[in-house]
């Protein structure tokens, strides 16, 4: 398990490292990566995107010092060589599209080999559904349910801080499980140092921001969200389903929508939830914190499910935590009272 006093010491290097590389490369996002308003656009002054680099960089530069320096979490299973080197990989395709914009079928089929390298890197004796599914078709569902992670994570960095807000409490909530030993080493490094970047980022990302995170940042993140409750899946579906359920409930239900509506999935829009809360007279700071106050709920009700082992309050907790996320859902779709 992870001491407190190394944990905290992981966030805060975290921290420090993304958020000096931020300070360093600001300069080269505001000219190579400048974000200028549009009609969709939820920032009303041109302002520098792709900070995402810095974040990923952070991540990288955390975990590869703590594998190099110690051999322990070096030699233990899961490995993070496969997932780094994924979120790397999207953390460049992402810059490319933040740079310039890339056809959708790029992004779709980058994002799709990243997730695929990462599922087939799983031990071959993790098992979510093992007396449901066949291995080769849980594995299939693992990639799909990654590259939906990884777009939805991507659809809801719209507005300053909402990224931190939605992966913070997901981050503490994982690294909270590692310290109880539900699960692996690797994931609490991998948690922790996401924890930490996300706060070096939160400088300078808060409202009204300096920089935004970007495809550089949102992709790789949403990648490694997903492998990450993977692990948590196999100490409890239920917890591996509340982490991110805001994300989940946001994101489907607005794809859900404009499927029925027939309007073009693939094209950029402003009818989120989190957007429709902004332009009904919530402030960008008041929706942030509400999503992050609902994080810590539902990061509180997946400690509770892994340490319970019951499928009553398994149940009893996902119904909790889906009647939260529809009061949030449903007061950001009518506005402030």
């Amino acid at each position: 398990m992870t001491e407190p006093l190394p944990a905290l010491g992981l966030v805060f290097a975290g921290a420090v490292v993304t958020a000096a590389l931020i300070f360093l490369l600001k300069p080269l996002l505001v000219r190579l990566f400048l974000a200028r308003p549009n009609a969709r656009s939820s920032h009303q002054v041109a302002t520098p995107q792709g900070a995402g680099i810095a974040v990923m960089l952070g991540l990288l530069l955390v975990c590869g010092a703590v594998l190099l320096l110690c051999a322990p979490a070096r030699d233990a299973a899961p490995s993070l060589v496969p997932v780094l080197a994924a979120a790397a990989a999207l953390a460049l395709l992402g810059a490319l599209d933040d740079a310039r914009a890339l056809p959708a079928a790029w992004r779709f089929i980058g994002q799709t080999v990243a997730a695929i390298a990462v599922v087939a890197s799983l031990p071959e004796n993790l098992r979510l559904l093992p007396d449901l599914l066949p291995l080769l078709v849980e594995r299939g569902l693992l990639v799909l349910g990654a590259v939906a992670c990884i777009n939805a994570v991507n659809f809801l960095d719209g507005i300053d801080w909402m990224t931190v807000a939605e992966i913070t409490p997901i981050a503490l909530g994982i690294g909270l499980l590692e310290a109880l030993g539900a699960v692996p080493a690797p994931i609490g490094l991998l948690s922790l140092a996401l924890l930490g970047a996300m706060l070096g980022f939160a400088v300078f990302n808060k409202h009204p921001a300096q920089v935004f995170l970007g495809d550089a940042g949102s992709l790789p993140i949403g990648l490694c969200l997903a492998f990450l409750l993977i692990f948590v899946g196999q100490a409890d579906l239920a917890a591996a389903a509340l982490l991110p359920l805001y994300i989940i409930a946001d994101a489907g239900l607005t794809l859900s929508r404009r499927l029925i509506n027939k309007e073009p999935i693939f094209s950029a829009h402003r009818s989120h939830f989190y957007q429709r809360a902004t332009s009904q007279g919530f402030s960008v700071p008041q929706v942030t914190a509400r999503v992050f106050l609902l994080g810590l709920l539902l990061a509180g009700l997946a400690i509770g499910a892994v340490l319970a082992h019951s499928v009553a309050i398994d149940l009893l907790l996902l119904a909790i935590g889906a009647v939260a996320t529809g009061l949030t859902l449903r007061m950001f779709g009518s506005g402030p009272k």
